[in-house]
Formats: C-alpha cells, structure tokens, sequence
C-alpha cells in the first residue's frame, strides 16, 4: 500500500488531491469512515482517494466541498485531476477543445466524445482498457461540462449512418444514446446531421476529423489515428478541410431529416423486440 505521507502532493493532479484531501480530514478531526459515512461512501473509498488507488469523480469531489466546508476546493481539482487521466497524447486536444468557440467535427464511425452517454463510453473503453475504465469514463463526462457552460461553444456533428448502427454496448446501451442525440433538439448550440450511405463516396471517407475555432486564435485541425492524435494549424490543411466539411453538411441529411433518421433507427433496430 502506498503511504500517504511519501506522496509528492507537486508529482500529478491525482496526488496532490489525496494529499489535500487527507490533509482536511484530519484538519477537521475525523478518520476516513467517519468522513465516509457524511458523504455516503466507504472509509475505504477515502482512503484509496487519498493513497491515488481511485480517481475521484466530480460528485464525490463536490460531497467532499460541502461536508468539509473546503469552498469549491475539491471540485476545481477534480477537473484537472480528471483531465490527467486522460492519454498524454489527447490531453492537448482536450485543452483546445474546452476553449473553442465552434467545433466542427465528422464522425465516421463512433457518437462523438461530447455527445456520449456514460453506459456508451464505458463500453468502447473497457474493450481496451478494462481496469481504467471507470477513470477513463469519468474523464470524458468532464470533458462534456463545456456544454454546459453559459457561454458553450456551437457544436456541429456530421457522422456517418455507421454511428447509428455501429451496435456498442448492446441494444439498450445503443437506444440511449440515440435517445441522447435526439434530445440536443433542444440545445440551440448543437446541430447534428447523419450522412446516410446512400450518398456514396464522399470526402470524409478517410477518416474523422474535427476542425476548431477561437475567438482569438487560430484555427486548429485534429485527425484521429489509432493510438495517437494529430493536431495543426497548417493553414492549406484547415482550408482544405473546411471545405470538405461544407461539402459533407450539404450532403448530409438536414438536422430534422436526420432526428426521424435517428428516431427511426432507434425503434426498429433497437426497440423492445419481444
């Protein structure tokens, strides 16, 4: 078991939030069970908290907040505690992308990360990383606060019909995230369009990309790859692929025409079939 007191609260996020989360318990004079049963959780759970064993989720971070009295403390950390669990390599996209003020992103295959529910997300996590599954899971949730946000950037999807049919986590799973897709109808800054098979060959069949804007700083282009990213502000590159991107919204199916799409799929191919 790792000591409390050898952790270096400066060597990650994750350390520096047990440390100070030990730190404030015993400030205010109470063992981990008892900070436990405040909170709702195990002293267990406190103490793999504070010896890095568990990541911590916002909600914890946020009981923790109120019972301690730490003033929002333990909820700001989660943030970056969560960002660092995150790949080294997709941690820079993450950065740009919570400072962006348009994303446009086509997805060939998958929901995008935004867009997930958490049953989604957990079930593409665990095919690669089955023991990180609940941090990984965590991490991407964070990463869907910008939404939320009073001032969210306008969000534009554009994903293949394979999405849709692409079943991730069995027909239950699949029937809530269209259900998910089907409520940002609601959210003025989402648009979504499905670009169904039927249009053939087209210019986003090598791949998903996203394409950021600032409002003070340049364009960035991110390409995914399979174990890493790549992220540009190579001007030809933005140009050329922003033009494709218009390319493949006017080909898609309209925002209206692609929720009965969604609505469709949903009911049929993952409705109650008894």
């Amino acid at each position: 078991m790792a000591n409390i007191q050898s952790l270096d609260p400066s060597a990650s996020p994750l350390d520096y939030y047990g440390w100070e989360l030990r730190r404030q318990r015993e400030a205010h004079g109470l063992k981990q069970g008892q900070l436990g049963e405040i909170i709702f959780c195990t002293g267990s759970l406190i103490g793999q908290i504070e010896t890095t064993k568990k990541v911590p989720t916002r909600d914890f971070s946020e009981r923790v907040d109120a019972a301690l009295g730490t003033d929002g403390v333990f909820s700001r950390l989660a943030g970056l505690v969560l960002r660092s669990q995150l790949p080294n390599w997709f941690q820079p996209y993450a950065e740009m992308e919570a400072k962006a003020a348009y994303i446009s992103t086509y997805q060939a295959q998958l929901v995008y990360g935004l867009l997930q529910t958490e049953e989604y997300a957990r079930a593409l996590l665990g095919v690669d990383h089955p023991s990180r599954v609940d941090e990984l899971a965590a991490a991407r949730l964070e990463r869907q606060r910008i939404l939320h946000r009073a001032d969210p950037p306008a969000l534009w999807v554009v994903m293949s019909e394979a999405a849709l049919l692409q079943e991730v986590g069995g027909h239950e799973v699949m029937r809530k995230q269209l259900a998910r897709l089907l409520d940002f109808r609601q959210n003025p800054w989402v648009q979504i369009q499905v670009l169904p098979f039927t249009v053939g060959q087209h210019t986003g069949m090598m791949g998903t990309f996203t394409l950021l804007r600032f409002d003070d700083d340049p364009d960035l282009l991110y390409v995914d790859s399979y174990q890493q990213g790549h992220m540009t502000a190579n001007p030809p590159a933005i140009r050329e692929r922003s033009v494709g991107y218009a390319r493949l919204q006017a080909t898609a199916l309209s925002p209206e025409d692609s929720a009965a799409l969604i609505a469709r799929v949903m009911e049929e191919r993952y409705g109650d079939q008894s």
